[in-house]
């Protein structure tokens, strides 16, 4: 079975209780499973301000899915999403291997921030200050 990976960030609408928010990840989890696919990593970002509204709301429930599926299940799966009311957006992306590592990178927190030149930066005070400077 050819089978590829996967990253789909859900948006749900906030007038949903927190079980209801549950249920419905629970939901779409069970749905990627039941499919055939294989969840590889799953967060919850919680109640965030979005960047513009959307159907007169200003914040939402994020929910981010990483998982590893047959690519005939992606339409099935954002078809489930137009349906459902209570999903206020959804993106889907295809991770090519370069997304794969750097996802497995990031959750082994392998990844760190390097400066031009390799220039050691130290942070105070929310304001980067190079290390010669002070």
């Amino acid at each position: 079975m050819n089978t590829n990976q996967y990253e789909t960030v859900i948006i749900l609408t906030p007038v949903l209780s927190e079980q209801q928010m549950k249920d419905a990840v629970t939901g779409y989890r069970e749905l990627i499973t039941g499919n055939g696919g294989e969840l590889v990593h799953e967060e919850n970002w919680g109640l965030t301000k979005l960047a513009y509204p959307i159907q007169k709301k200003g914040t939402g429930f994020y929910h981010l899915f990483e998982f590893k599926a047959n690519p005939e299940f992606i339409k099935s799966f954002e078809l489930v999403f137009r349906r459902d009311e209570r999903i206020l957006r959804y993106l889907t992306v295809k991770l090519d291997r370069w997304g794969v590592d750097f996802n497995q990178r990031k959750r082994n927190g392998e990844l760190r921030t390097v400066t031009p030149q390799g220039t050691k930066v130290v942070v105070k005070k929310k304001i980067a200050i190079e290390e010669d400077e002070l």
